[in-house]
Formats: structure tokens, sequence, C-alpha cells
């Protein structure tokens, strides 16, 4: 039996669901769906800029972890823009920061309440 994924921490929600080519109808598209921890370790490296243990920290995994969600995302994205795709963020296995600071590594500290689950 395999194990369960690892709930990971998101700080912040994307603000779209979905992002596609103009002009052409939704539709006609193929999508790529990245997971809401995908979206948020690109916001935590590219936008952010942490580097990769400080954003690893934010999102409570491993290193080696977060390198391999941010290669994943990295790979969707550019699929999606070389071949004309809809970007659609969607699904995972997360938590949301309840914006209070706690629980959401080494920059917030420790403890504290556990982050809300998503709204499904």
């Amino acid at each position: 039996m395999p194990r369960p994924p690892k709930v990971r921490r998101v700080g912040q929600m994307p603000t779209v669901d979905c992002f596609k080519p103009v002009g052409i109808p939704a539709r006609e598209l193929d999508e790529v769906v990245l997971t809401i921890e995908e979206i948020e370790a690109v916001r935590l490296k590219d936008l952010e800029g942490l580097d990769q243990q400080e954003a690893a920290e934010e999102m409570d995994v491993s290193r080696p972890t977060f390198q391999r969600i941010l290669q994943s995302a990295r790979a969707k994205i550019a699929d999606g823009l070389i071949t004309g795709k809809a970007l659609r963020f969607s699904g995972g296995t997360y938590q949301v920061c309840d914006g209070s600071g706690r629980g959401r590594g080494r920059r917030h500290g420790r403890g504290g309440p556990p982050c809300r689950l998503p709204a499904e």
C-alpha cells in the first residue's frame, strides 16, 4: 500500500483558476492542470525570490520534494505555453494558511493552530 501524500502548506491561493491563449474558445483547447502546490512552488521561488530551502520550509516539505514540485510545475507551464494549451490550477494535497503566520516553517515559527483545509 503506497504512503499517503503529505499535505503541503500554501500561503496564497491563485487569484485565477485558468489561463488560455487569446482568440481560441476554451472548449477547443487541451488543458494542462497544475496543482495548487505546484503554483505555490512557482510563486515562492520565481515571484517571491526565495531560495529552495526557504521555499521548502514555507511549504513544510523537504528541499528535494520542493525541487520535484517546482520541476513538475515548470514543465507543465512550458508545455502549455509552447503548445498553446490552457493552464488550469486545480487539485492537489494542500492546506491554506490561516494568515496568522503560525505553523508555516522557519520564517514564521512553528506551532500554533493548523492551516485550514481548502473549501471543496
